[in-house]
């Protein structure tokens, strides 16, 4: 058989590979619009002064979880105590630490009456938020990870997320803290591009169906309505937001709500946070397949399928076609003349700086254009996440254990951190 001869016969597979990637990548691009519109219209809601949940003062219970938390919890505990609004309990619930983080807790209380402290053996972050939850007093539930600094008005700026009624959970802005080395110049882009781009568009389709992330809030009177988190998946805070907006509730973006947290400072370290993090997706999917496509749950569930499609598809997709690419050219294929592959290129990269420059913009973050030259690693770091979720793909169908992999938190990037509050200027 002629190897050369069967080549552009061969083209025809990776073509029909190709085009779900480049029709929902250019899809994609339809986050700087809605994006736009998003802060049109907030910007028009605080100039009418719309009433919130903040003008009702409520008290808030903040619960924070922590396992082998020592390195950070004290710098989070200290951002909260510098929390312009005072009307809130704190929480500090210990999961069975094997380190001094029960000390630490303790000692922070000691000091601070507005503190509690409650233990339990390890059984998991959603266990250590549940157990928070029975033992907490206010109207409103925020939850906040251990290793992340709020400003001084993050608080405020949650409870201003909630806008009506129907508004059943806000989810805040979790940024890099002293971003460091090419990895975490790389996870700053693409937290820019989740949260300041994303989120906003998704939220004004109606339809965020992502984690409440590094904090969130909810009524206590809709926990009541749709129960505590889930403690059988590794994705608890997004079945939980899943849950929300199956009972008709609005899960609501708070982009000036700003926490800081550590990134994984290891190659290791985010992989797993990202297999973690596909599981946890991939296992509420199956908790509520009746939700994807699902008319009767209006845009959210319409978009769920263009979620299911991006994030478990064209990960499997997008390896296919870089290795009938590589076997391609390996056989001796040249791509076909009369194409000038130097314009494409160009294409593709403004394309490619559209979306980050943007993010910036809208998170009013530009002294982060400094890392511009970590973006020609977008591409490998796409590479990264399809394997990532390849991975958990695979694992879920051998539904292995997942063993508990808390990340290993140094307190290097919490200390003495500038406050979310000054990096934004506000």
């Amino acid at each position: 058989m002629n190897v050369t001869a069967a080549l552009p016969a061969a083209q025809l597979p990776l073509v029909l590979l190709g085009l779900p990637v480049l029709v929902f990548g250019l899809v994609k691009l339809l986050v700087v619009p809605l994006a736009v519109w998003f802060e049109l219209r907030s910007a028009h809601r605080r100039r009418r002064e719309v009433p919130t949940l903040f003008d009702a003062w409520p008290r808030v219970s903040i619960i924070v979880p922590a396992f082998n938390e020592a390195a950070a919890i004290e710098n989070c505990v200290r951002s909260i105590q510098r929390t312009r609004y005072d009307r809130y309990e704190l929480i500090l619930v210990d999961d069975g630490s094997t380190d001094c983080t029960a000390t630490i807790m303790s000692a922070l209380a000691a000091r601070d009456p507005r503190i509690k402290v409650l233990a339990q053996a390890n059984a998991g972050k959603a266990a250590a938020l549940n157990f928070g939850i029975r033992n907490a007093a206010g109207e409103v539930l925020m939850f906040i990870d251990a290793d992340v600094i709020l400003s001084r008005h993050t608080v405020e700026m949650m409870l201003r997320g909630f806008d009506d009624e129907r508004t059943g959970a806000v989810c805040g802005d979790g940024r890099p803290v002293k971003v460091k080395g090419v990895q975490g110049r790389v996870l700053a882009f693409t937290g820019h591009i989740g949260g300041g781009l994303v989120r906003r568009a998704l939220a004004i389709l109606g339809c965020i169906p992502t984690d409440v992330g590094a904090i969130g809030a909810f009524p206590r009177s809709v926990l009541e309505h749709v129960g505590l988190f889930r403690q059988d998946t590794v994705g608890e805070d997004l079945e939980l937001a899943w849950r929300v907006h199956k009972a008709g509730y609005r899960v609501v973006f708070a982009p000036r709500a700003v926490v800081l947290a550590e990134s994984p400072l290891t190659v290791g370290g985010l992989w797993r946070r990202r297999v973690r993090s596909y599981r946890g997706l991939l296992q509420t999917m199956a908790l509520h397949k009746d939700l994807i496509g699902n008319l009767r749950y209006g845009p959210f569930g319409t978009q769920l399928v263009f979620h299911a499609i991006t994030m478990v598809v064209l990960p499997a997709v997008q390896i296919l076609l870089l290795l009938g690419v590589a076997v391609l050219l390996a056989a001796g294929y040249r791509p076909p003349a009369g194409v000038d592959w130097v314009v494409l290129a160009w294409l593709g990269l403004l394309v490619s700086l559209v979306l980050p420059v943007c993010a910036l913009g809208a998170n009013r973050a530009w002294k982060d254009l400094r890392h511009v030259w970590a973006l020609p690693l977008m591409p490998l770091y796409s590479l990264f996440m399809s394997l990532a979720g390849i991975a958990a793909l695979v694992q879920e169908i051998r539904e292995r254990v997942l063993r508990r992999n808390n990340p290993v938190r140094t307190g290097s990037g919490t200390a003495g951190a500038q406050r979310p509050r000054a990096q934004l200027g506000a």
